[in-house]
């Protein structure tokens, strides 16, 4: 029997948004998951890969190689395949396109917790960065909130007009501070090391959710931001002690562990925020998410074969 390969363009056919945040939360209600990371470095080259082993879901292994001079020369900085386990046998159950699973995984981590955090009557997306992630979040937040208007705010404005002219009805912003007051639901999805979301600027009501950061310098929101929303993320283990969106506030005794309410292992404490309230979720993406992503993936693409 061959072993499925399923790319970019056959997995984006089989995909729906909200069927993937039911599925995370099915992959939730199972045992925890042990993860692991490794780095290979050469020069600035680096090959990423983390692994995921999950009872009853069974082993991803993503990996991903980086290499900087690639748009030089015209291929892509960033490669890679996700390799899916058998969780009875340990054999190959299928080989999935990284780049696919990467997309769906960080865009419906976000949308599980908008779904369960933000106003249910939410009207107005803010989108704050306009690269590969900000696309997607347009797609999983369309699906997630039908009727909503986007924005999109960018460092450069030619970068969120092109974004813009993609998605027809997609307006840009070029005061950010005024944009974060009108929206519902702010989607930051930066490469920032420096806050670009203050906490001044939040009005009760609104749902911040952050993307962007992912290393123990980098930051997209605030102190004032922290204080004053009640905290969720995906995973305790993934966020705390490894990213500085939390890690940060953390150390210098902004926040305490106990502000950081509950993780997608105690999906039963994500309260919706009331009028007074605001709410924000830190997506840290952790390679169990990348296993529950492929094993979905998986399960489309056989239910079509």
């Amino acid at each position: 029997m061959s072993i499925p390969s399923i790319s970019m363009t056959d997995g984006e056919a089989l995909m729906d948004w909200r069927a993937l945040t039911q599925a995370f939360k099915a992959g939730h209600a199972l045992p925890k998951a042990d993860v692991g990371d490794t780095f290979l470095y050469r020069g600035t080259d680096t090959v990423l890969s983390r692994a995921a082993w999950i009872d009853g879901m069974g082993v991803a292994v993503k990996t991903a190689t980086i290499f900087p001079g690639n748009p030089a020369k015209g291929t892509p900085m960033v490669n890679g395949a996700v390799c899916l386990y058998s969780d009875t046998d340990g054999t190959l159950e299928a080989l999935i396109d990284f780049h696919l699973v990467t997309k769906w995984k960080t865009a419906a981590d976000s949308l599980l917790a908008a779904l369960m955090l933000a106003p249910e009557d939410a009207s107005e997306i803010l989108i704050v960065g306009a690269g590969t992630v900000g696309a997607s979040l347009i797609e999983a937040f369309g699906a997630g909130f039908p009727g909503a208007r986007f924005t999109v705010w960018n460092r450069s404005p030619a970068g969120a007009e092109a974004l813009a002219e993609c998605y027809p009805g997609t307006r840009v912003a070029r005061d950010l501070e005024a944009a974060v007051g009108t929206a519902d639901i702010i989607l930051t999805a930066t490469m920032s090391s420096e806050p670009v979301i203050h906490g001044d600027w939040l009005r009760p009501g609104q749902h911040l959710n952050l993307i962007g950061a992912y290393k123990p310098d980098m930051r997209e929101a605030d102190d004032a931001a922290l204080r004053r929303a009640k905290i969720y993320v995906d995973s305790f283990d993934t966020t705390i002690g490894h990213i500085g969106e939390i890690e940060t506030p953390l150390r210098a005794g902004v926040i305490s562990r106990d502000d950081i309410l509950a993780d997608y292992y105690t999906l039963d404490r994500f309260i919706r925020g009331r009028a007074g309230d605001i709410t924000l979720f830190k997506n840290g993406g952790g390679a169990h998410l990348d296993l529950m992503t492929s094993r979905y993936i998986l399960e489309r693409w056989r239910e079509t074969q």
